[in-house]
């Protein structure tokens, strides 16, 4: 098997120090929604629709499946470290992967193994 670079690991090292410190991770989207609730006679009925909402929404996939659960500002607040500790793993996992492949290609177009 052929050694990445020295800067390759180098970044391969930083990149698991990085790693190495990121707490609770929470995946998905938090995003605010307003909603029709579809009882006859209801202000979102209206023309135009008067929406319910917005309420605060957090999405993500398990399974395969989209769960979409309502949280509150108090919830938001209190896990937002969360959410963004989800968006900066998923950072470092693809500048990590990008890396490898970059390493790859280096290690197997290189005059050597030609």
């Amino acid at each position: 098997m052929a050694e990445p670079g020295r800067r390759q690991r180098r970044t391969q090292a930083r990149l698991a120090r990085e790693l190495a410190v990121i707490g609770f991770a929470l995946p998905g989207s938090l995003v605010w929604r307003s909603t029709a609730c579809g009882k006859t006679g209801c202000r979102c009925q209206g023309d135009p629709p008067d929406l319910h909402g917005p309420y605060l929404t957090w999405t993500r996939a398990a399974a395969g499946k989209t769960i979409t659960r309502r949280i509150t500002p108090e919830q938001q607040q209190r896990y937002q470290d969360w959410f963004d500790n989800a968006r900066r793993l998923h950072q470092l996992v693809t500048e990590l992967q990008a890396l490898s492949l970059q390493a790859f290609d280096e290690a197997e177009d290189s005059p050597r193994r030609r």
